[in-house]
């Protein structure tokens, strides 16, 4: 383990503060400024996250082409593209059943999409979050097969779906499932079940999200119509990659690691969206507004919320319907409402996550053997929220955490959120076997359940008992990982868009951190209700503007309302501000210090 930087063994966050770099990867980042002449940080930031010389020119120019698999690695491809490729050729009616959140959305216009470029009849339906639940249901299912649909394809839901896709069959539809969420070994009786997280799947792309896997299978689908002599004569095939911009959104907002693949989705992804040729992407980025070339952080921060607020409190479909239309006035329209149901989201969000968080606290501090894991519930709050109270309890608790919303009648909705080295996807479905939850899955780092409310404590206690000392040892080891220390002076954008080259940055591949060392508070601020806007001089005199996002009333925010006047160190990663025009360098804070004294 490496050593606490600058001495700081507890933050205002309570966490202990550790050099990114050990004495191997320091050598690393050596040899890379060396042999090819990079700015030392730039160095540093890509020894930090395991580059080496030999690795660098294909880490900084990730190519798709060489990256890509063969999509018939994946078990079930190609039974998928030859059933889609009869659809097709056969111009047969195909529904698509998707999920609520971001990635579902992405998923199921990238399919709907190249359905509409080859002329095939398509039905979307995403489920409502309230009334149906997650993944596809018989009714709907009834409804689709009522509307003339012959081919079912599930995407982002389905591998655990026995009982709808046994009533699809029955109905004499076929059904292809495109998933990527963890699976059982008993899997339903799909036509086609294409998940690289199946127990039997050997293809190593277990880290895609559904737009991954849907890409994926669109280039099957086009060799397999190819094959067929299905495009002479047609002006040629589509062009897939101007539809990387949805698999990028769906990669970062669904959180899945930023590696290999994935990493060359996103990369080539933002190229994509920064030409701004989606009418909705377009139209949803200036109301949120984007400021400057797209980047993970707006993908993940400003477009996925509003897109997720329509699955949340609102029309699960808008969605969807946002990221394939082709008219601006519509995309405006849509974007707009996203827009509003995201912030009365926002609304009830705050609401709920300061009662979950006085619940939490009062757990913590009486059940001393409950104190790995946090299970709230309450019938006041809104199930379409829960996801993000979770979020919310983790990030202040560094635990993995629930928030399970009651209907009133002895069932609640609840969605977890883990921290890594804790698979919280996997604990759930063993509950659900145990018998202590109706139903849920999900990922190691995100998982839902269904249970009555006479099995939340017993829920808590398996938790706390199969997963206690993993979230306890991952609490002790998840301090926070330091790039090196930055004066304000030397705080520009030009650095700051040398060091992006390292990117993009997200899950698995984390944004560069840096401190401020000793820089006082010039003067701090409430920004609405929730952020606080600081100013940090550094010995020099150069002052640096910051930003803390959602820090209002926690410690972060705490310290610097307080410490005006006073020397703090500041960590953060380092950013350009473009709004209102021009470029400003700043720092996202993210955790505090207090200098040790002598």
């Amino acid at each position: 383990m490496s050593r606490p930087f600058l001495g700081i063994q507890r933050s205002v966050t309570d966490r202990v503060w550790r050099e990114r770099l050990d004495d191997s990867s320091r050598g690393v980042a050596l040899a890379l400024v060396q042999e090819y002449g990079l700015d030392d940080l730039l160095a540093r930031v890509l020894a930090g996250r395991g580059v080496t010389p030999s690795d660098l020119p294909a880490y900084l120019e990730p190519r798709l082409r060489e990256l890509m698999p063969d999509p018939s690695t994946m078990i079930g491809m190609d039974l998928a593209a030859e059933r889609l490729a009869r659809a097709v050729i056969d111009q047969e009616t195909v529904a698509i059943f998707g999920d609520y959140d971001v990635d579902g959305a992405c998923s199921s216009a990238l399919l709907a999409g190249f359905l509409d470029d080859v002329g095939v009849k398509r039905l979307i339906h995403i489920p409502d979050r309230l009334i149906e639940g997650y993944g596809p249901n018989s009714e709907a299912i009834r409804s689709l097969h009522a509307s003339g649909a012959q081919l079912l394809v599930t995407v982002d839901c389905g591998t655990t779906s026995h009982e709808p896709i046994d009533e699809a069959v029955r109905l004499g539809m076929d059904c292809i499932v495109l998933d990527h969420h963890q699976a059982p070994v008993d899997l339903p009786a799909a036509f086609a079940i294409v998940n690289p997280n199946r127990q039997d799947d050997l293809s190593g792309l277990g880290h895609l999200c559904a737009a991954g896997v849907v890409f994926m299978t669109l280039i099957a689908l086009t060799r397999a119509l190819r094959a067929k002599g299905f495009w002479l004569g047609r002006g040629g095939e589509p062009d897939l990659m101007s539809q990387l911009d949805l698999v990028a959104l769906g990669t970062v907002a669904d959180v899945v690691p930023l590696r290999g693949l994935n990493r060359a989705f996103v990369r080539q992804g933002l190229q994509v969206a920064r030409a701004r040729g989606r009418p909705g992407l377009r139209a949803l980025g200036d109301i949120a507004r984007v400021d400057g070339p797209m980047t993970p952080f707006h993908l993940g921060f400003l477009i996925g919320p509003r897109i997720n607020a329509g699955g949340r409190i609102g029309d699960a479909a808008l969605g969807a319907k946002l990221l394939l239309t082709q008219d601006e006035g519509e995309a405006v329209t849509i974007a707009t409402r996203l827009d509003a149901l995201n912030k009365e989201r926002q609304d009830i969000e705050v609401s709920m996550v300061a009662e979950a968080e006085a619940e939490a606290l009062a757990a913590l501090g009486i059940h001393e053997d409950h104190g790995n894991i946090i299970v709230t519930a309450s019938e006041a709050w809104h199930p379409g929220v829960v996801g993000l109270v979770a979020a919310r309890l983790k990030e202040r608790f560094r635990r993995p955490a629930f928030a399970i919303a009651l209907d009133g009648r002895g069932t609640g909705t609840g969605s977890g959120r883990s921290v890594p080295g804790v698979d919280l996807g996997r604990a759930v479905r063993a509950a659900v076997e145990a018998g202590l939850a109706l139903k849920g899955g999900g990922h190691a780092m995100a998982a839902g359940v269904t249970l009555r409310a006479d099995q939340i404590d017993p829920l808590r206690d398996f938790l706390e008992a199969r997963l206690g000392a993993a979230s306890s040892e991952a609490r002790e080891e998840n301090g926070l990982e330091v790039d090196g220390a930055i004066s304000a002076g030397g705080v520009k954008p030009s650095l700051i868009q040398e060091i992006d080259k390292a990117g993009p940055f997200g899950s698995a591949q984390p944004e560069p951190l840096f401190v401020l060392p000793s820089h006082q508070v010039v003067d701090a601020a409430l920004v609405g209700t929730q952020h606080v806007r600081a100013r940090f001089r550094s010995p020099d005199g150069t002052v640096l503007s910051g930003i803390a996002f959602r820090a209002a009333g926690a410690p972060i925010g705490d310290a610097l309302l307080k410490g005006r006047g006073s020397a703090l160190h500041i960590a953060g990663h380092l950013t350009i501000d473009r709004y209102g025009g021009g470029e400003r360098a700043q720092i996202r804070i993210v955790d505090i210090a207090i200098p040790q004294r002598g």
